[in-house]
């Protein structure tokens, strides 16, 4: 289990990494950078469009808003520029 979430942190810390070279890279279109930055923006926000403490509903919106926000903005991104970005975090 311990070993499960390891991996788990380590494969999130590299997107991270890919994430924030993709947004320096000036081919990655405007709006992408955008629905990355209301992305996080949404995660860090300290209210939510429903509130936490309805069941179920309070949580799955933010993995549906901001899942979804990452995906339109990784949608935008060329392939060529993540694989350049996923190439140079692997290689370090």
């Amino acid at each position: 289990m311990l070993g499960k979430l390891k991996s788990v942190v380590k494969t999130i810390k590299k997107e991270i990494e890919v994430y924030q070279l993709v947004l320096k890279d000036k081919r990655t279109p405007g709006l992408a950078k955008w629905l990355l930055g209301i992305a996080v923006g949404y995660l860090l926000m300290p209210f939510d469009i429903i509130p936490d403490f309805i069941p179920v509903a309070g949580q799955i919106d933010d993995v549906i808003i901001v899942g979804g926000l990452v995906f339109i903005a990784l949608k935008m991104i060329p392939k060529e520029v993540m694989e350049e970005a996923r190439n140079k975090v692997s290689d370090n």
